[in-house]
């Protein structure tokens, strides 16, 4: 998979995904990840890429020109037209499901804003998504950019050992993720369950199951309107709500 993200700060980006997981899936080539600068692209002689909005306000705003160039440019070096993805607080929400979704397309391109924002316009006639980090602003696209990337990537082949290795965590499949423990058994009073050192995988794959449900019950609620849940599942948390 190839992911360019296009960017008026490109060395934020490299500093992001040339260290850790992403950085090692990139060398073995499992993933491509670039950062394209789009002031390469202006044809203001003081290398300018924005201006004053039309109407009055606050700030300054990224022009047309040198985004839609950069992004050709990238279309004429894959031979297409990405998926392009705009990171802005006014698109849908990311989730677990669109980032699967979107982990199995072959290219997908980033645009980030910066400023006060981009000339609609371009946007219009480039952008294929908006997606949203939250219900919260930035000061531009790059730290969203680099989340979607993170969480899209995780799930591409060759990036993590297996499936497992992000299947069974918070939100893959409806649910947060159970509580884990590590060495020593014993830490400033307190003990690893008894269950998860008993060598019986049933018990140990269903009390996981119990603390994933109970920890969404808890903290997300609203998540198990959505989970796929079993026969068991619902009878544990009524006998759970009942007690």
């Amino acid at each position: 998979m190839r992911i360019d993200i296009l960017t008026l700060f490109p060395d934020m980006c490299r500093a992001v995904f040339s260290e850790s997981i992403l950085g090692r899936a990139i060398a073995k080539g499992a993933l491509e990840v670039y950062a394209r600068d789009i002031r390469d692209y202006t044809l203001d002689k003081h290398n300018r890429v924005d201006d004053t909005p039309y109407g009055g306000g606050m700030g300054m705003l990224m022009q047309a020109q040198p985004v839609y160039d950069c992004f050709q440019a990238l279309c004429r070096e894959l031979g297409k037209k990405p998926h392009l993805i705009f990171l802005s607080p006014q698109g849908k929400t990311l989730t677990q499901a669109r980032a699967k979704e979107l982990s199995q397309m072959d290219s997908i391109a980033m645009l980030c804003g910066h400023y006060e924002g981009i000339d609609e316009r371009v946007l219009e006639e480039i952008v294929d998504e908006e997606l949203s980090i939250g219900d919260y602003v930035l000061t531009g696209g790059e730290l969203p950019a680099l989340v979607l990337t993170d969480c899209i990537a995780r799930m591409v082949d060759g990036v993590l050992p297996n499936e497992e290795a992000f299947s069974q965590e918070s939100h893959y499949n409806g649910l947060l993720e159970h509580p884990q423990y590590t060495k020593p058994f014993e830490w400033n009073g307190r003990t690893v369950p008894e269950v998860l050192i008993s060598g019986h995988h049933a018990n140990i794959e269903r009390w996981k199951r119990e603390q994933s449900l109970l920890r969404t019950l808890e903290r997300r609620p609203d998540l198990l309107d959505c989970a796929d849940l079993t026969k068991k599942d619902i009878e544990f948390l009524e006998k759970v709500k009942k007690s």
